[in-house]
C-alpha cells in the first residue's frame, strides 16, 4: 500500500514521506468515523460497500488525518497503534498523555458492599445524571448516554454486563463466575468510557466540516488510481503453530 499511497500523494501535493499506511488509515477513520458520513451516504451504505472520498488537497488531507488519528488514539485508550497515531499528531510520546478528562464525575459513590452491588441503572436527561445502583455520575450528555456503534448502545451495554446479574447468553459454567461487589476500578473505567465518548462527540462538528470540504473539493477518481497487483490482494501467509514463541518454555 505504501507505494500506491506515495504515488497518489505526488498528485495531491503531499510529499511521499508523509503518506504512510498509518496516515492513510487515520485519514479514512477521520472521514468514516462520524455520523455526518452516515447521514450523507446512507443510501449508498445499504450496499455495504464503502467508497471513501480521497482529497487531492494536501493541507485538507492532513487535517482529516489528524482528526482520525486523534479518534484512533481515543478509541484505543492510548494503547497499541493509538500511541503511534497520537504521537504523530502531537509530536511527542503519547504514553505520557492520559485520556482527557471530560465533564462527568462520580457525584455519589457506588456502594462497594456486596449487598449494594448495582442491580440496575437509569438516566435522567433533564439533570444529565446517570444513576448506577445507589451511585450517580454527572453531567452525562444525552449524546454520550445514547452513543451507539452499529446499533450497540455503548454505555448501556457496558453497564448491563456489569450489573449484579450480568447480561448476555451463557455459554459455559464460567459465565456464572461474577464479581461480588462494585469496585473502584469499575468506577474509573466507567468515567474513562464517558470521557472518551465525550471527546468523540465533541469532535463531530469539526469532522463534519472537513467532510464537506473534501466532498466540495477535488477528489481522486477511480481511473486515476493505480491498479493493485494481485500479490498485494492476497492475505498474509498464516504463521506456523508456535512460530518459535514457545521456544523458551521449559528451556526448549
Amino acid at each position: 500500500w505504501h507505494g500506491h499511497l506515495a504515488h497518489d500523494s505526488s498528485r495531491a501535493g503531499i510529499t511521499c514521506h508523509l503518506v504512510t499506511p498509518e496516515d492513510f488509515l487515520a485519514y479514512v477513520y477521520g472521514v468514516l468515523a462520524q455520523p455526518a458520513f452516515t447521514e450523507r451516504f446512507h443510501k449508498e451504505l445499504e450496499t455495504r460497500e464503502l467508497r471513501v472520498p480521497i482529497t487531492k488537497d494536501a493541507a485538507l488531507f492532513r487535517k482529516v488525518r489528524d482528526a482520525g488519528a486523534r479518534l484512533l488514539w481515543l478509541h484505543t485508550y492510548g494503547e497499541g497503534g493509538g500511541i503511534a497515531f497520537h504521537a504523530m499528531i502531537h509530536g511527542q510520546d503519547a504514553r505520557a498523555t492520559s485520556i482527557p478528562r471530560g465533564a462527568a464525575k462520580c457525584t455519589k459513590a457506588v456502594s462497594g458492599e456486596p449487598d449494594g452491588y448495582p442491580e440496575d441503572f437509569d438516566y435522567n436527561p433533564n439533570t444529565k445524571t446517570l444513576r448506577v445502583g445507589m451511585g450517580e455520575f454527572a453531567p452525562v450528555s444525552p449524546d454520550v448516554y445514547e452513543f451507539e456503534v452499529s446499533g450497540l448502545k455503548v454505555v448501556q451495554s457496558w453497564l448491563k454486563y456489569r450489573m449484579k446479574k450480568g447480561a448476555g447468553k451463557k455459554s459455559s459454567p464460567l459465565d456464572d463466575i461474577r464479581p461480588e461487589r462494585w469496585t473502584s476500578q469499575f468506577t474509573t473505567e466507567l468515567l474513562e468510557l464517558l470521557w472518551v465518548l465525550d471527546a468523540t462527540v465533541e469532535g463531530y462538528p469539526e469532522q463534519a466540516k472537513l467532510l464537506d470540504a473534501v466532498i466540495e473539493g477535488e477528489c481522486f477518481r477511480t481511473d486515476e488510481l493505480p491498479e493493485v497487483p494481485d500479490a498485494m490482494r492476497k492475505p498474509p501467509s498464516p504463521r506456523a503453530p508456535d512460530d518459535g514463541l514457545l521456544d523458551t518454555i521449559d528451556g526448549h
